[in-house]
């Protein structure tokens, strides 16, 4: 890495400093991380492990619940080990490279999310809005499409951040104001014209986040105009009651995400507040989501609780 006035070119590492502020306190705020990495890890690997294993979770909704839990783990194993390292240790130098990859899982992951949360919509619409073809529609060859589907599109449109950020050689600085290494964070940094890289940034954020929480509008839309003609009120509270869990994941997931998208581009909010609700962004939907569907579901409670105690399946 060679430095010319203050610049850096082609840099071969970079450095984390956490959160910027709150220095002095990094090392407690890290247990709090901790507790919440421990939770998604252990929510979603019983989900993993339920949702084979019950017979009668082997529909599209939970499938594509199982997909979540899958994508909230690589969230959690992208992000937890090098912002504690920060947080705990002071391991704060980073390759370039590396970063660019940590910067690649995050955002795909984000992306595959979003994605499957859209599938979810789809899945309840199907169900309440036209029951008699749910089963003929969302068949399983159609879910691995969907599933694909989704992945590649998020690995494809992000997969072109860090090429682009690759191809710039000067940096006015290697130190990354953050806790793990986001796209923003990182084209802050150069010292070259980067607006390729933020008009791709924000072409990304609309054509996966944008795209997927207008659908997600108009499939409630027509989830609710269809509850509300239902003619028996038994009737009209069941058929709710089967969209609340995905309702609250939903909107936990795009309200972070869009406060923490346009606080970092047009938000003049402190920098260690960014941090802080751009990390809680990443980390609680992942805590939360087999809270918010183990409560909701009786099947994957009682699975729980067998492997909790020890108890062998009485109900097979």
């Amino acid at each position: 890495m060679e430095s010319t006035n203050m610049s850096y070119l082609n840099p071969k590492t970079v450095i984390l400093i956490g959160i910027p502020g709150l220095e002095h306190v990094q090392f407690w705020i890290g247990f709090p991380f901790l507790g919440l990495c421990l939770v998604s890890l252990l929510g979603n690997i019983f989900l993993l492990i339920i949702i084979p294993m019950e017979r009668s979770l082997h529909q599209p909704m939970y499938i594509f619940l199982a997909v979540l839990a899958a994508t909230d783990l690589g969230l959690c194993v992208a992000i937890a080990p090098k912002m504690l390292a920060i947080f705990w240790f002071g391991s704060c130098s980073m390759a370039f490279d590396a970063c660019l990859t940590q910067l690649f899982f995050i955002h795909a992951l984000q992306g595959m999310e979003s994605g499957i949360l859209l599938a979810m919509a789809f899945d309840r619409y199907v169900a309440i809005c036209n029951p008699l073809r749910h089963t003929s529609i969302l068949t399983p060859f159609f879910l691995v499409q969907l599933v694909l589907m989704v992945a590649i599109r998020a690995t494809v449109l992000v997969g072109i951040l860090p090429i682009l950020l690759k191809r710039l050689q000067l940096f006015q600085s290697v130190v990354i104001v953050h806790s793990y290494c986001e796209h923003m964070a990182v084209v802050k940094l150069a010292a070259e014209d980067v607006h390729i890289n933020k008009s791709y940034g924000l072409f990304v954020a609309f054509a996966i986040l944008g795209f997927d929480v207008i659908f997600v509008f108009i499939s409630y839309i027509l989830i609710f105009q269809a509850v509300f003609h239902l003619p028996q009120k038994e009737a009209r509270l069941k058929a709710f009651n089967t969209c609340t869990a995905h309702i609250f994941v939903f909107l936990e997931f795009y309200i972070l995400a869009f406060f923490s998208f346009f606080s970092h581009r047009f938000g003049h909010v402190s920098p260690y507040v960014h941090i802080l609700l751009s990390t809680i962004y990443l980390l609680v939907p992942p805590a939360l989501n087999p809270i918010v569907y183990g409560v909701k579901t009786k099947e994957i409670r009682r699975r729980v609780e067998q492997i909790c105690t020890l108890k062998p399946d009485t109900q097979e």
